[in-house]
């Protein structure tokens, strides 16, 4: 039941950053550049804040000492590759979102997160089995027909940084598997991903030589905090809740709920149309996902 909660919760964070991502970049109200960098900012304050006072309720009840899985939770730091993963996989999203339709960049961003996560599950001796197999597949078909009609030939640049980002994203979701404590992970990732500002800063000024300050608004500048520091943040410390409950390839075919949560999203949030072609694709897509995940002759993952 754990692993079912924080699993759909995560799903809906990432549903609705996709969300504020979709509404800041593709309204104009934001470059990617100061997105990226504001989401990162309001994330990290975000969860320092909230690891803040769970570590001093700790120390204050004397806890720390007495517990070694507390002593274990508080040395939980993160690690760099999981804040290079972060920051690559933010910034290439949010560069290749603008110059790729929606269709073609859920495409190409979650092809390369399951061909990164199921193949670090195979890899890692996660068989899938027959009826497993063909779920996945009619799954990604359900995901193709959904996203199709709206995809178009992308540019080389737009499609690897999109890419590039998928891979990242997978990278981190997997790194997730062994921390200790989601949150401080989460935390520590975030914050060590700060070192990255001030390099992003530099190029964003040369990128953005021409387009001029007026154009991150308010709502701009909300929609990235919001993005940062609840879809992202926290969304992604509940993520890393779900993760070392999850099977690698389990944990890559259920993200392929993420396109249908987001539409969903879009009808009620932003009166975008709901019709036939997209109700019978999720429910492909839905159901697919669900008899994978039911299946429960899937070998254990070997030590």
């Amino acid at each position: 039941m754990k692993a079912t909660l924080y699993t759909i919760i995560a799903l809906i964070a990432f549903a609705a950053n996709s969300l504020f991502c979709r509404m800041a970049l593709a309204e104009g109200y934001i470059d990617a550049w100061s997105f990226t960098i504001i989401r990162l900012l309001s994330g990290a304050i975000c969860l320092s804040i909230i690891m803040g006072v769970y570590s001093y309720n700790l120390r204050r009840k004397d806890l720390t000492f007495n517990n070694p899985q507390n002593k274990a939770i508080l040395k939980d730091k993160g690690s760099w590759l999981s804040s290079l993963s972060l920051v690559v996989y933010a910034l290439c999203f949010s560069i290749a979102y603008v110059e790729l339709d929606t269709g073609t960049g859920a495409l190409i961003l979650f092809s390369a997160v399951q061909l990164t996560m199921i193949g670090w599950g195979i890899y890692k001796k996660e068989q899938l089995s027959a009826l497993q197999w063909m779920a996945f597949i009619v799954a990604v078909a359900g995901f193709v027909y959904l996203m199709l009609p709206s995809a178009a030939v992308p540019s080389v640049l737009a499609a690897t940084l999109m890419a590039v980002s998928g891979v990242a994203w997978g990278i981190y979701s997997i790194r997730g598997k062994t921390c200790v404590s989601p949150l401080r992970a989460t935390g520590f990732n975030f914050i060590r991903s700060l070192v990255a500002i001030p390099l992003l800063l530099i190029i964003g000024m040369v990128y953005l030589k021409n387009m001029p300050l007026a154009t991150i608004s308010i709502e701009g500048i909300l929609l990235a905090c919001a993005s940062g520091a609840i879809a992202s943040g926290m969304g992604y410390s509940v993520w890393y809740m779900a993760m070392p409950l999850l099977k690698s390839t389990q944990a890559a075919v259920v993200q392929l709920c993420v396109p249908v949560l987001a539409a969903i999203l879009g009808v009620v949030f932003l009166s975008e149309q709901l019709t036939l072609p997209f109700i019978l694709a999720s429910a492909v897509i839905l159901g697919a996902v669900l008899v994978f995940i039911l299946n429960k002759k899937t070998p254990q993952t070997a030590s």
